[in-house]
């Protein structure tokens, strides 16, 4: 996937579980980011979302942990590859800032390449 020494960093597509504010905040410190929002996607099922950042080699994150998590395993069932799923505990408009950091710590740990077909935990990344 990527050149010898070189580290891709993961691109990431959130949810419209998520805020766009977190989207626009990570593009704001340097970082890839597109919300469902920004995407015009909002009122697609959970599948179509990630059919959406696969394609663009987006890793998605959500707080829909149910769903992606069982999405997540038909895919892998069925041999469909996808970037990655991020499954976050469930955070408020005013807990943004706590969220935005345990992201940026994920973004800063991980590469896209690591990324690839795994779904990881945010709170990993504290």
């Amino acid at each position: 996937m990527s050149g010898e020494g070189e580290r891709l960093s993961i691109h990431l597509y959130t949810d419209e579980d998520i805020t766009d504010l977190v989207a626009i905040l990570l593009r704001e410190r340097g970082y890839g980011a597109e919300s469902a929002l920004g995407a015009g996607l909002t009122g697609f099922s959970d599948e179509d979302q990630l059919a959406f950042a696969t394609s663009r080699r987006w890793t998605l994150l959500t707080f829909n942990r149910d769903d992606f998590t069982k999405l997540a395993r038909q895919w892998h069932e069925a041999g469909r590859e996808h970037a990655g799923i991020v499954i976050s505990q469930q955070f408020s408009r005013c807990e943004v800032g706590e969220l935005l950091r345990q992201v940026c710590n994920l973004l800063e740990a991980v590469s896209a390449e690591e990324m690839w077909n795994t779904v990881r935990h945010l709170q990993s990344y504290r």
